[in-house]
């Protein structure tokens, strides 16, 4: 380790920033128990935000109010930004709602200080004859004299034939509970390591393509430098041995057989004495689904990077409108320029939510204006008196006790003609009340009016003689056209 090296990391590295955070064990500890205790690759916000309320909440029961001040999404966005780098922030296809995942530093970062804490167990012999199998591996796979392979292949082949012989007798040789435990915590411990493998290839594939996006915002050569630059960057990626190894990892992950051969030794292992003492995770069980999860996300990022490859050999409008190009590209890199200055005012404003439409039939006819006839005439005294009792005597109905008639009546029914509702609802103030009906018919309640059948309406006027009325079939329905009133 260099000495510079050291001091750049302590200002820039992910992990170096989270171990020397001042709220480094509300941090750590709410990553740990939201991403890496239960494998979880991805949250969406609001499920992420209410773990981290009810985080809070705890912490400030335990240690008092006003020592984290934040809401839970300022501290999402605060740990997502590229200052922190702890939690990667993105949208996933045909989703408008941002998701978290943990980045593979943090995660390092989190599982260092995990490994501080004393363990329970610690196994020496799994992982000693973990080393001899590998060691068997290695020399195995890279000998070149086959009298030599063949001779370790019948000296296995007689193990073989010894080890039935003795089952074939009755002799079984079965492992001790301190063993099966021993290896199943390696398994686990294997595993869950896998899951970081993956964040950590994933974004390195990531940078590679953040940095192809880059290069194509301002690149002002050709075409053939810059596709022979980006694909020696991914061949040096896919090429490496980490490349290699998921390549190799994921052909034989992807197989049918081999993922139905993990499921079973999975179950037959979880039913195990010695393992069931031990109370494991049961999402254990399901571990290699986890693995496919995180390798089609690292998958879907290669996807992008070769999409952008594609988009930029497809745009054949840079010759044709150079300046349009030139004009987006200067949009790009003034955007590059300004990553990660947050503006203090607001990006856009709307005036109103959606326009106000006018059509033309929506408009009303033109009517001309009324002109009185005025002449200039000697008015005379009139010789009749004229009795003016009636304009005193104005009958106000009550439209809403109307309604209330008509609503009584479908309460029972699903219709109900005019002629039926005066009926069970007498008529008290004559026609006046009778054209309010109709009104309410034609603006205020569902209605049918039929001009082809008629009706006979009758009632009792204020003089105690009957009248009736002739009047177009008028059916009210249940459902209203506007709210009460």
């Amino acid at each position: 380790m260099d000495y510079h090296q050291l001091v750049l990391q302590r200002r820039s590295h992910p992990a170096w920033r989270l171990l020397a955070a001042d709220h480094a064990p509300m941090i750590a500890s709410f990553l740990h128990r939201s991403f890496v205790a239960p494998n979880m690759r991805t949250i969406p916000r609001q499920e992420l935000a209410a773990q981290l309320d009810d985080h809070l909440f705890q912490l400030h029961e335990a240690e008092g109010q006003g020592l984290y001040p934040k809401s839970a999404t300022a501290y999402l966005d605060d740990w997502a930004s590229d200052e922190r780098g702890w939690l990667r922030k993105y949208y996933p296809p045909g989703q408008d709602e941002p998701h978290y995942d943990l980045t593979s530093p943090a995660e390092h970062a989190i599982e260092w200080l995990d490994s501080l804490g004393q363990r329970a167990f610690i196994g020496t012999e799994s992982r000693l004859m973990t080393v001899f199998d590998l060691l068997k591996q290695i020399v195995d796979g890279t000998e070149l004299n086959p009298r030599t392979r063949i001779e370790e292949l019948q000296r296995r082949k007689a193990e073989i034939d010894a080890e039935v012989a003795k089952i074939r007798e009755g002799r079984l040789d079965l492992m001790e509970p301190t063993q099966v435990r021993e290896r199943f915590l390696q398994m686990t411990a294997t595993a869950r390591e896998l899951l970081s493998d993956f964040r950590a290839l994933d974004q390195n594939f990531r940078a590679l393509d953040r940095n192809v996006r880059e290069q194509i915002a301002t690149w002002d050569g050709g075409k053939g430098e810059l596709l022979q630059q980006v694909f020696g960057w991914r061949d040096l990626i896919a090429d490496s041995d980490e490349g290699r190894s998921f390549r190799a990892f994921w052909n034989l992950l992807m197989s049918p057989s081999r993922q139905d051969e993990l499921s079973r030794l999975l179950e037959r292992v979880m039913q195990l004495g010695p393992i069931r003492e031990l109370e494991p995770d049961g999402r254990i069980r399901r571990i290699h689904y986890d693995w496919l999860e995180a390798g089609e996300v690292t998958q879907r990022t290669v996807a992008r990077l070769s999409a952008q490859l594609r988009r930029y050999l497809d745009d054949q409008a840079w010759l044709e409108n150079r300046r349009i190009m030139e004009l987006i590209r200067n949009v790009e890199q003034k955007a590059l320029a300004l990553r990660g200055q947050v503006p203090d005012r607001a990006f856009a404003e709307v005036d109103e939510p959606a326009p106000e439409l006018g059509l033309p039939m929506e408009r009303l006819l033109y009517t001309p204006a009324f002109k009185a006839d005025i002449r200039n005439l000697t008015m005379e005294d009139a010789e009749v008196d004229i009795v003016t009792d009636a304009l005193y005597e104005q009958v106000h109905v009550d439209q809403a006790r109307l309604l209330a008639n008509i609503r009584r009546a479908l309460q029972t029914r699903a219709q109900v003609s005019l002629a039926m509702l005066v009926e069970e609802r007498p008529i008290e103030q004559g026609l006046a009340e009778l054209a309010t009906y109709l009104k309410l018919a034609t603006q205020e309640v569902s209605a049918v009016i039929d001009d082809e059948r008629t009706e006979l309406v009758h009632w009792t006027d204020g003089a105690g003689r009957q009248r009736r009325a002739s009047l177009p079939l008028v059916i009210f329905t249940l459902r209203e056209h506007t709210t009460d009133e």
